[in-house]
C-alpha cells in the first residue's frame, strides 16, 4: 500500500507557473505508475498526466500538452507536475495517483491523494 501526499498548489497568475510535488511513503515507490488528475467545481475528475515506473514514458492530456510537464524521482518518492502558461480553465483540486500496474489516462488507480488546491486568475 501507498499514501500520497501533494504540495505546491496555491494561486496564481495567468500565464504564471507553478510546480506540484506529490511525496509517496513505503520503499517500493519505483513499482508504481504515477498519474496526476484534476477536478474543477461542477465537473468530473479528468486526466492531466502519466509518467511509467521508471520514467521513461509520459503522456499528456491534449488540454495541457506542452505546457505541463511530469517526472518523477525514484530515490527521492517523489513525482512532480511542472505547470507553465498557466490558464485561468486550468483552475481545479489536483490529485495524484499511483497504481502498480496500471499506467495511462483512465481513473484505474488503486491510490490517491487528498489533492491540492490550484486557482489561476485571469
Amino acid at each position: 500500500q501507498v499514501q500520497l501526499v501533494e504540495s505546491g498548489g496555491g494561486l496564481v497568475q495567468a500565464g504564471g507557473s507553478l510546480r506540484l510535488s506529490c511525496a509517496a511513503s513505503g520503499r517500493t515507490f519505483s513499482s508504481y505508475a504515477m498519474g496526476w488528475f484534476r477536478q474543477a467545481p461542477g465537473k468530473q475528475r479528468e486526466f492531466v498526466a502519466a509518467i511509467s515506473w521508471s520514467g521513461s514514458s509520459t503522456y499528456y492530456a491534449d488540454s495541457v500538452k506542452g505546457r505541463f510537464s511530469i517526472s518523477r524521482d525514484n530515490a527521492k518518492n517523489t513525482v512532480y507536475l511542472q505547470m507553465n502558461s498557466l490558464k485561468p480553465e486550468d483552475t481545479a483540486v489536483y490529485y495524484c495517483a499511483a497504481d502498480r500496474t496500471y499506467y495511462g489516462p483512465s481513473r484505474h488507480y488503486d491510490y490517491w491523494g487528498q489533492g491540492t488546491q490550484v486557482t489561476v486568475s485571469s
